[in-house]
């Protein structure tokens, strides 16, 4: 397995841990905020998670009725510093940081504590999806001659047309057979703010899915592999010029 270097500027600007559960079909929400008597003091910013639902009424004769409504379907609760925030919910569980990102090792070991503490309040049947996101913003100088001095797989004019690019997106999604994993890759050239600097941002969203389901400790394995999947991704997107900027 490739070792990647560490970057000490490192241009990402979120990171998740999505895990994805089926619980018993009688687990109500309101047991899942019994997690926030152990994290208030780490995470004291409790806020309702809204899903809204909807549905058609169809009666013979009688046009179609929409009946709609929202419910709560999990809690999120915010860090004291804002930087990190817990997803428990129905159907799963969610951990994220903001800028700054430390280390893996120092993500990792919160997002599982935590996950600990929602595996013993909701006592899930199975895990479905087990699932890594990061999102990284590359502020490029300009001017830019082209793209390709910075990414690996840049967007591209037909040749015979105007060259200047003021926006693009790009999506691709691959499979990874050997894990079982499939990479969501999103490139796009961001609003310009600052007119010294282009915002590019690169999502690398890798995840597996197991309908059958798998058991906690096996995600965890889970997303250990996608985490070098992401890791390979993304220094395969990248130039050497523009990692040298995050040294």
């Amino acid at each position: 397995m490739a070792q990647y270097s560490v970057l000490p500027k490192a241009p990402i600007t979120e990171a998740l841990i999505d895990i994805r559960v089926k619980l018993a079909d009688d687990y109500t929400v309101n047991k899942l905020n019994s997690i926030y008597d152990a994290i208030a003091s780490q995470y004291p910013e409790r806020k309702e998670r809204m899903r809204w639902e909807g549905k058609f009424d169809f009666k013979k004769g009688e046009p179609p009725k929409l009946t709609a409504e929202d419910k709560i379907d999990g809690y999120l609760y915010i860090s004291s510093d804002k930087k990190q925030v817990v997803q428990a919910r129905l159907d799963g569980f969610t951990f994220s940081r903001l800028k700054p990102y430390e280390t893996w090792e120092n993500f990792r070991e919160e997002a599982y504590r935590l996950w600990l503490l929602y595996l013993d309040i909701a006592s899930p049947q199975m895990v479905t999806r087990a699932a890594l996101r990061y999102i990284n913003n590359f502020a490029i100088p300009l001017p830019i001659r082209d793209f390709s001095e910075y990414l690996t797989a840049p967007p591209t004019v037909p040749e015979g047309l105007p060259q200047g690019v003021s926006s693009f997106l790009t999506r691709i999604v691959i499979h990874a057979p050997s894990i079982g994993a499939t990479a969501i890759i999103t490139q796009a050239l961001e609003q310009i703010v600052n007119p010294d600097f282009v915002p590019i941002i690169l999502d690398i969203d890798v995840f597996k899915q197991k309908p059958e389901g798998m058991e906690s400790e096996d995600a965890w394995e889970t997303i250990e592999k996608l985490r070098h999947f992401k890791n390979e991704i993304f220094f395969k997107s990248i130039t050497e010029k523009l990692k040298e900027s995050f040294l």
